[in-house]
């Protein structure tokens, strides 16, 4: 371990005990730089119990941050040292760096919705960002026995579901954003086992729950979800519909307060019902 890696975890731990607050004369930039630094590091003491709760923590203190130092931020977090780094690649640690690196991206997403300070450029440059990380990241694990959360299609839903609120989205950004949790569902590589379909159904509870797009729209889009049960039985569509299977029912549990025999109700149940084989009844 070296002596600047040693030096930061001493640092974060004691900031950690002393509130999250910095001590006379230290600078929060210097601090920033490290972090993204070792942002992806193997071990979760640093990347994850460390670095990751600190930014969430300064985040969440409005006075930490500045407008200057969170354009900075982006623009470091979304080049391809960070979220893009070794993007497409599987089963090697560079997925912590991605999937670790979209955390903070949520959280800046978050301060924009709540108190918006990027101009459109930068808002767009965002919007591609998150939607090309979640269409591109291939490495889906979830809990790895050595490194510890790795978790990529939960992280990225986070920030999905941060920029669906934003006060430039629109109806095309909701479509794309569906498209995209499609796309993840029918990934052909993995069923999710870390519920990660809780963090997808929350993106979709959140345009229902904010009439982000009319619910017709999105019981199309649900019914569309169903079509890989139609395919020959093989590998790729056995994930996708157990994928979205569990996803529909993770939906329709969230939406406890849903309307008996309305469209999204109707579309879910059937959805559900399609792709659960066990469902079926033989004569």
């Amino acid at each position: 371990m070296n002596d600047t890696r040693m030096k930061l975890m001493t640092d974060l731990q004691r900031i950690e005990k002393e509130h999250y607050q910095l001590r006379e004369g230290e600078q929060l930039q210097d601090f920033l730089t490290l972090m993204l630094q070792y942002i992806g590091d193997p071990q979760p003491e640093l990347r994850d119990d460390l670095i990751c709760t600190t930014f969430y923590e300064w985040f969440h203190d409005e006075n930490m941050l500045t407008e200057t130092e969170l354009h900075r931020l982006l623009d470091v977090l979304t080049d391809e040292q960070h979220l893009f780094y070794q993007i497409g690649s599987v089963d090697d640690p560079s997925v912590f760096t991605r999937a670790f690196s979209i955390l903070p991206i949520a959280l800046i997403t978050e301060r924009h919705r709540k108190q918006p300070f990027l101009d459109q450029a930068e808002y767009q440059h965002l919007k591609h960002s998150v939607l090309r990380y979640y269409k591109e990241e291939k490495d889906l694990r979830g809990y790895l026995p050595e490194g510890g959360w790795a978790h990529s299609a939960a992280h990225g839903a986070d920030a999905l579901e941060e920029l669906v609120q934003c006060p430039e989205s629109d109806a095309a950004l909701q479509h794309e954003v569906l498209a995209a949790i499609q796309g993840k569902l029918h990934n052909g590589m993995q069923i999710f086992c870390e519920e990660e379909d809780e963090r997808m159904a929350t993106i979709v509870d959140t345009m229902i729950d904010r009439s982000l797009l009319p619910q017709q729209e999105i019981a199309d889009w649900i019914s569309g979800l169903t079509h890989c049960a139609e395919l020959p039985q093989s590998r790729g569509p056995r994930i996708a519909r157990v994928n979205s299977k569990n996803f529909l029912r993770s939906l329709y549990f969230r939406r406890g307060k849903i309307s008996r025999g309305s469209v999204l109700d109707t579309a879910i149940l059937a959805g559900e019902a399609k792709l659960n084989r066990f469902a079926i009844r033989e004569d």
